[in-house]
Order: C-alpha cells, then sequence, then structure tokens
C-alpha cells in the first residue's frame, strides 16, 4: 500500500489536468458558437433595414356633384364594391332638358340666320338680279326666323304642358297639406308665366310671319350698293360666331344632362356617403368618396439615417398587422423629395435659436409585387411594418 500510494497521487493528478483541458475546449466551442451566432445576426440584420412606421395608402377619389338639383336615387350604400361606370346617384333632369331643348331651338335658328347671312355674301357684289336675289335670301332669312319661331313655340308649349302639369300635381298635394300655399302659388305663377311665354311666342309667330311678307315686298325693291358686301360679309362672320355659340350651349346643355347622373371613375369600394334622395345638392357638393383597392402601395417613413443604403428597385418584405403578421413582397419604388414634417400644417422653424436635433423622416413608396394581394384584403390606412433588403 505504502508503494502504490505515490502512483495513486500520479494518476489523479493526470486526471484532473485532463479534465481541466476538456473544461477549456468546452468553454473555447462555446465562445466560438457564440461568435458566430453574433456574426450570423449581425450579417443578418447588417443587410436590410426596418420601420415600423408605415402603413398601407391607396386612392382615395372624392366624387362631388357636377350640377345641382333634387337627388331622385341613390343607388349604393356604404362599403359596397362597385365597378368603373356604375351609376351611383341620379340627379333630377327634367330642368336639364328643358335647357337642352331650348339650346337646340337657339341653335337651329342661329345656324338658319348663318346660313341666310352667306347666301347673301356673294349675291351683294353682283349685278342688279344678283342684288335681287341677295334680297331673296332675305326671304329665306324670314322664313328661317320663322322655323325658328315656331320651334320656339313649340318650346313654350311643352313648358306650358309641363307647368299645367306640375298645378294638377300639386292641388291633391294642397289638399292634404303636404305643400304649402306658398309653393302651389309658386307652380299656379309658374303655369301663368308659362301661358304667357307660349302666347308670346305665338305672336311672334305671326310677327314672323308678316316679316316674311314684308320680306317679299322689299324684294320688289332691292337696291345695292358697293359697300353691302363688307356689310354682308360682317353679318355673315356674325352668324357664323352666334351659331357657334348656340352649337357649344347645346354641347354644354348636353354634358349637363348626362352629369344629372353621377357614375364611378375607377373600380373601388364606396365610402363616407353622405347624399340621400330628396336632398337637394349643388355643384362640387361632396357626396362620396370612392377607395380603389386595385393599386395600393405601401408608404414607409424611415429614419434620414437609414436612408444611406436605400435605393429604387431593392427588394422589400412588408408584414401587416391586420393579417397577423403576414408578409407581402415588394419593392421599393422611390423616396420622397423632402421629409414628412416639410408637408404637415404647420413646417418646422429652426431660426429661432431654440433648437433641438430631431431626427426626421423620410417617406419611402413601396410598391406590392403583381399577384401579392389577390382578394384586395389590404385597406388605405392599415399598419404595417416593412423591410428593406439592401443588400
Amino acid at each position: 500500500m505504502a508503494e502504490g500510494a505515490p502512483e495513486t497521487g500520479r494518476s489523479r493528478g493526470l486526471l484532473g489536468r485532463l479534465r481541466g483541458g476538456g473544461r477549456t475546449r468546452v468553454v473555447l466551442v462555446a465562445v466560438a458558437v457564440v461568435l458566430l451566432v453574433g456574426v450570423l445576426v449581425w450579417w443578418h440584420y447588417h443587410g436590410r433595414e426596418t420601420t415600423d412606421d408605415a402603413q398601407v395608402d391607396g386612392h382615395i377619389s372624392p366624387i362631388a356633384a357636377r350640377v345641382g338639383g333634387t337627388v331622385t336615387a341613390v343607388l349604393v350604400d356604404d362599403n359596397q364594391r362597385v365597378e368603373k361606370g356604375a351609376l351611383l346617384v341620379r340627379i333630377d333632369p327634367r330642368d336639364y332638358q328643358v335647357a337642352l331643348a331650348r339650346a337646340e331651338a337657339d341653335l337651329a335658328e342661329n345656324e338658319a340666320s348663318s346660313r341666310a347671312a352667306q347666301t347673301t355674301v356673294p349675291l351683294t357684289s353682283t349685278t342688279a338680279a344678283a342684288q335681287e336675289t341677295g334680297a331673296g335670301s332675305d326671304v329665306a332669312g324670314a322664313e328661317a326666323r320663322l322655323a325658328a319661331a315656331q320651334a320656339q313655340l313649340r318650346e313654350a308649349q311643352a313648358r306650358e304642358h309641363l307647368t299645367a302639369t306640375d298645378v294638377e300635381r300639386f292641388k291633391p298635394l294642397l289638399a292634404k297639406q303636404e305643400i304649402s300655399q306658398q309653393q302651389f302659388d309658386a307652380a299656379v305663377t309658374g303655369a301663368d308665366a308659362a301661358r304667357a311665354a307660349r302666347e308670346a311666342a305665338a305672336a311672334a309667330v305671326e310677327a314672323a310671319q308678316k316679316a316674311v311678307g314684308a320680306a317679299r315686298a322689299r324684294l320688289q325693291q332691292a337696291s345695292t350698293t358697293r359697300e353691302q358686301v363688307a356689310i354682308s360679309n360682317a353679318r355673315a362672320a356674325s352668324a357664323a360666331a352666334k351659331a357657334e355659340m348656340a352649337r357649344a350651349a347645346v354641347e354644354q346643355a348636353k354634358l349637363n344632362l348626362a352629369y344629372t347622373e353621377v357614375r364611378a371613375p375607377l373600380t373601388g369600394v364606396v365610402s363616407r356617403r353622405t347624399v340621400e334622395v330628396g336632398q337637394v345638392v349643388q355643384p362640387g357638393q361632396p357626396l362620396l368618396a370612392l377607395v380603389g383597392l386595385e393599386d395600393v402601395w405601401v408608404t414607409a417613413n424611415f429614419k434620414e439615417s437609414q436612408l444611406d443604403r436605400i435605393r429604387p428597385g431593392q427588394p422589400a418584405e412588408v408584414s401587416v398587422d391586420a393579417f397577423g403578421g403576414r408578409s407581402f413582397r415588394g419593392h421599393v419604388d422611390s423616396i420622397s423629395a423632402a421629409t414628412g414634417a416639410r408637408f404637415s400644417l404647420l413646417p418646422p422653424e429652426n431660426a429661432t435659436g431654440n433648437y433641438v436635433k430631431v431626427v426626421q423622416r423620410v417617406p419611402v413608396k413601396i410598391v406590392l409585387e403583381p399577384g401579392q394581394d389577390p382578394g384586395h384584403s389590404l385597406r388605405p390606412g392599415m399598419s404595417a411594418e416593412p423591410t428593406v433588403f439592401v443588400r
């Protein structure tokens, strides 16, 4: 036993040194793993820029009335999807139909006058026979005015019929006290005015007929001079200008009549509907908003210190909070020309001497790749967390 004791001590010392060396190797391996993980994490995050100050954006089109009038139909509800060109709101078109009829009558009169004036131009520079022919064109002009007066008479008759119909329709409403006496009196006054206008138009037709007779009488006494050539040219130009003005008035009347039907300018979802049936609207009055879901993007407000490596075209990944962090692929489309603070209602003024440096944020537009949102589930205003891969 005495002889084996030194040998046993040496064995224990050797075993201790072996154990100590093993622990050193384990520590070295652990340190190496930690360094490797740290390098990988640094490599992972060094190649990307992320911000949580971002939201989904899209086109929001305010829909307003182009003409005034009473709303007769509202064909959509809030949050309803509509296609481009769909009818949204209808405004009472009767006033605009009457205006179109009147504009067309004025156009017929001015075109007839223009044609009459044009026919007189070459005739005024000829012989006495040509002068007599020019007087005949006056007859044609008088007959054209007669035709125009007859057209105005038909218009006045139509207006009289419409106002008389309104009076008959208001009588039972007045009896039920559903309208005021003032409204009924206004309708009666309108009917009387329409009747007077019809009588005036009839008198105008009679006067035009007499004018035709007088023009025919003057045809026998026609006498012209050389100076009448310039006068005829000026009259022809004036008549042509009036005809163009009347034609433009007809086109405007057609546009106003078309504007009584408010249609969707794009495919989207109806929001903020404020119009109701029976409401009297004015031109430019907002009726509703249309949110387009076909074209949405993400506006990411990156810190100015993050923009050093961000470039248009770089791939990006967008995580949306509303869908549990679901990711959408996209790319950087463009970088704003100014910080978000510059577009605020009250831009910062740093010339007061009380300057505190604040890291600014610059909007970056990120466009989603095609097919990333086939169900159009992304809505403008949703919070998002985009990541731009800068390497």
